[in-house]
């Protein structure tokens, strides 16, 4: 389960052949406490929580990162390893 950024005490991962529970391109993002997993077309929650303030900052990364986060969907799905992706600043 690569960790592929990390903003704010905002941990973003995502994970090798991920495509049981949630078949949509996601990430798992964890904050103290609270885990919560976003669509990455939508932003959607598919799963869990995040603190509201939280949110709006991973989703605004998301946004950001929009193709990046495709083309490493990609290669988790297929088990390749995924690429760093810049912090939200």
């Amino acid at each position: 389960m690569p960790v592929i950024s990390m903003f704010y005490g905002i941990i973003i991962r995502m994970f090798f052949f991920d495509t049981d529970q949630h078949q949509a391109p996601h990430i798992h993002v964890e904050y103290a406490e609270h885990k919560a997993v976003l669509g990455i077309a939508a932003g959607d929650v598919l799963a869990g929580d995040l603190p509201a303030n939280k949110l709006r900052l991973v989703l605004a990364w998301i946004e950001i990162h929009r193709e990046e986060l495709i083309a490493d969907w990609a290669l988790a799905v297929q088990g390749e390893s995924v690429f760093r992706i810049e912090p939200l600043r």
